[in-house]
């Protein structure tokens, strides 16, 4: 969430910067500044109002010792009905904040001065291209066709228990999902990151911290009896970890990793984009997530983005890093690097991980902030997350860009997880 007193010293520079993402902002900023100016009017009367009764207050005393009783009621009365007047403007104040809140989370993260403008994915930049990708038999098969022919993953039991979008993981496909969780997880733990278990939902005070809700409701699965939502991404529970907290300076960053399933609503529907593991209601991911000092958070990303790569280099996948343009940057983020493998069978780019720095936007909502020595005010830390990796597309591009005659190879990193170095 940006912050109000940003909005109101530069409105003319969040509207230019929110171009970048085709947000047009002046209306909303408009109005936050109008409403504050009608607060400020009603903050000068009721300190009028409160002067006026503290000095009343003072001569009452005054003129029953005079004698002058009729006097000293009706001054009285005149308090009673300035703190009915006060009471009113509480309620005023209140109104306004109201309207003001409703209005600021409607307004996205301002984008780092090295996004580019751009629509949609289209206009992403591509930051580098790593690897050879590999040339296929005329026969190759998509994942979902190796899925069937190895008996890895179930497409249609998972329709027969719960729906489209919740694939049934057997044998060796089951095996691999936990050879890559349990890989991914170890290489975050060498790295520093201090591994979470977390809930698969969370409640609306979490969801709305992280920027979910009110961007992303209806993307969420919702439990309205408790209104609690499932997890799209462990990021949510992980990130709320730090909600409230003031964190001593001198401790960050703070380093987390995570594995989860997650629940995403919006998954799609038809067509060959959405085919296998393309595209998922349910889906299993290793996430970390760091809270920074704001002077440091530029040079973690670059880290974080490094990590992901030796990941997938380990994986022995071509990978290409893209900076996401104004367009297509989640509402949350300053800047995001988007990790693409590329599916041989399929002949595309895969997503399988973002990387972003939110800087300050999620650690105003969740009020998170630290202390630093000398300085009396605590200042508002930075948040990063990033995927590391999301399993479908990873399993989709092994299974597709790793297929032989004999039978689908296993890279040389993930046979100690697997116990087994070809699927046959």
């Amino acid at each position: 969430m940006l912050n109000l007193r940003f909005i109101q010293d530069n409105p003319e520079l969040v509207i230019e910067k929110l171009k970048k993402r085709n947000f047009d902002a002046s209306e909303i900023v408009k109005n936050i500044l109008d409403l504050y100016k009608q607060k400020n009017r009603l903050q000068g009367q009721a300190d009028q109002a409160k002067a006026e009764m503290n000095k009343i207050s003072k001569e009452i005393g005054i003129l029953f010792r005079e004698g002058k009783a009729d006097e000293a009621n009706a001054a009285k009365t005149r308090t009673s009905e300035i703190k009915e007047s006060i009471k009113q403007f509480d309620i005023d104040f209140a109104e306004i904040e109201k309207k003001v809140f409703d209005l600021q989370v409607q307004l996205p993260n301002l984008p780092h001065d090295s996004v580019v403008p751009g629509k949609g994915e289209d206009d992403n930049e591509i930051v580098k291209i790593v690897g050879t990708i590999p040339e296929m038999d005329a026969n190759a098969l998509p994942h979902w066709e190796l899925a069937q022919k190895y008996n890895l993953i179930d497409f249609e039991l998972g329709v027969k228990l719960t729906g489209a979008g919740f694939p049934v993981y057997r044998g060796k496909g089951a095996r691999l999902q936990r050879a890559l969780i349990s890989f991914f997880l170890d290489q975050a733990r060498e790295a520093g990151y201090e591994e979470i278990q977390p809930p698969l939902m969370v409640n609306e005070a979490s969801a709305y911290g992280t920027g979910q809700l009110p961007d992303k409701e209806g993307q969420m699965y919702h439990d309205a009896t408790d209104n609690l939502y499932m997890i799209p991404t462990a990021e949510v529970p992980v990130t709320n970890i730090y909600r409230d907290v003031i964190l001593d300076a001198k401790d960050l960053p703070f380093k987390n990793t995570a594995y989860s399933s997650c629940f995403r609503r919006e998954a799609g529907s038809y067509g060959k984009d959405v085919r296998g593991l393309n595209r998922l209601h349910q889906f299993d991911k290793v996430e970390i997530v760091q809270v920074a000092h704001p002077d440091e958070s530029y040079k973690i990303l670059d880290k974080m983005v490094a990590h992901v790569a030796q990941l997938v280099e380990k994986l022995e996948l071509p990978y290409r890093i893209l900076r996401l343009c104004g367009g297509d940057i989640g509402f949350t983020s300053a800047l995001t690097y988007d990790f693409e493998v590329f599916s041989a069978a399929q002949e595309k780019w895969l997503e399988v991980s973002s990387v972003s720095n939110f800087e300050s936007f999620q650690a105003n909502r969740l009020k998170l902030r630290f202390r630093e020595e000398g300085v009396k005010k605590p200042q508002i830390a930075h948040t990063l997350n990033g995927s590391a990796l999301a399993l479908p597309r990873i399993v989709a591009a092994l299974l597709e860009n790793n297929q032989t005659p004999e039978g689908i190879k296993i890279p040389k990193v993930l046979v100690p997880y697997t116990g087994f170095d070809i699927i046959d």
